[in-house]
């Protein structure tokens, strides 16, 4: 019986879910679990057999996780016959504990609860499902896959901010990094693509959904990255407003009377795109922006302006990359974004086919002319299936 991974990715009112084969990589099933503590609740699980939406009101996570085994249950597939060797855990920090996935145990579970300062809307629910799955399936491994550990390569004059050192050692303030897991995967993928081994690539790769984050990758190492101590800073995102003067928060405090709370809510709530213009749907944008609307208008601009930054910047970086990689929500699936984003960079060996870059596709694809010096290609992500990968691999040995 082939080997299968469940992978659980647990959000404050969610989980998402996938059972992969690690054989062939693909998702023999997979869903979603909604609304959690809410009215109202709905689990959408889908198999080779179709899709099935239950209502089911779910006060929990471990009420949550039960609903989904009973899922697997009632269609036929128990996850007790799935073959099923391990359980991997997405978790979003990792301070600098975790530069790689590791077996849960309760040491474990006390150091990511430790890390909650560091991501108080994220490790919570992360660590709710790690502890709900624990006792719901005690008899298998679970393996910690973090968001961060891909960026604990990064060198100290990368991840240092300058900061009065005792003050920033005492409250773990540096760089972290984010959708790390992702920039594995992809960073992968794009070197079997340019047909080059991993560790002689250098690539820029673009991870950009609501949230967005640039990474330089190189050798399959990352170097330098967008987000920071937490997932604010970088890029423009959905409601995030990524870098900024941090001399605003100051003067937002003295001139407006902003608490701390306000500040938090301002920056990762109302911001960004919503911000801007009003929505945090890159598609509701766009259609603003065909409307004439200025502020949809402006929005776009500098949500491109800024990647373009970053990927001037990561040149300097690398000294020279073989590819641009665009992935996730919008990287995949927008070619306005991806075209502009570019725009102007022929003299750094960058450059957009617009045909190619029009054509739709699921699968890797590049998006370059022929013999541009520097690929720009676009590589859908895949985390749930590199957390089972690492999974698998951590628990094979």
């Amino acid at each position: 019986m082939t080997a299968t991974v469940l992978v659980l990715n647990c959000g404050s009112s969610s989980i998402k879910y996938r059972l992969v084969d690690t054989g062939n990589g693909t998702a023999t099933t997979q869903g979603l679990l909604e609304r959690i503590g809410e009215s109202g609740g709905r689990l959408r699980h889908e198999d080779s057999d179709g899709v099935r939406e239950i209502d089911v009101d779910v006060p929990d996570h471990e009420r949550g996780l039960r609903e989904i085994m009973r899922a697997f249950d009632e269609t036929g597939r128990p996850l007790a016959e799935s073959g099923l060797v391990a359980v991997g855990h997405r978790v979003v920090h990792g301070g600098d504990r975790f530069a790689d996935p590791v077996v849960v145990d309760d040491d474990v579970e006390a150091t990511i609860e430790a890390l909650t300062p560091l991501a108080p809307l994220h490790n919570p629910p992360n660590l709710a499902g790690i502890q709900v799955a624990r006792r719901a399936l005690p008899d298998l491994p679970h393996v910690a896959v973090f968001d961060t550990a891909f960026h604990q390569s990064l060198p100290a004059s990368a991840y240092t901010y300058a900061l009065d050192t005792s003050t920033a050692a005492e409250h773990g303030v540096r760089r972290y990094g984010f959708h790390g897991t992702s920039v594995s995967y992809v960073s992968h993928e794009a070197a079997r693509l340019l047909e080059r081994r991993l560790e002689d690539t250098n690539l820029i790769v673009l991870h950009l959904g609501n949230g967005a984050s640039a990474t330089a990758v190189r050798g399959g190492r990352s170097v330098d990255t967008s987000m920071g101590l937490t997932p604010l800073e970088g890029l423009v995102m959905g409601t995030r407003s990524g870098d900024l003067d941090p001399g605003i928060l100051f003067h937002l405090r003295r001139e407006a009377g902003m608490a701390v709370d306000d500040l938090d809510d301002l920056l990762n709530r109302r911001s960004g795109l919503l911000g801007l213009a009003g929505a945090n749907d890159m598609r509701e944008v766009h259609r603003r922006a065909r409307e004439g609307d200025e502020h949809a208008l402006l929005a776009r601009e500098v949500y491109c302006h800024r990647i373009r930054h970053y990927v001037g910047a990561y040149l300097a970086v690398l000294g020279h990359a073989h590819a641009v990689v665009f992935t996730a929500g919008i990287g995949e699936n927008d070619a306005w974004v991806r075209s502009h984003s570019l725009s102007g960079l022929r003299r750094l060996g960058i450059e957009v086919d617009h045909v190619r870059n029009a054509l739709p596709g699921r699968r890797a694809h590049v998006i370059s002319p022929d013999g541009a010096e520097v690929a720009v290609m676009v590589v859908p992500t895949d985390e749930e299936l590199e957390i089972a990968r690492q999974a698998i691999s951590l628990v094979a040995t």
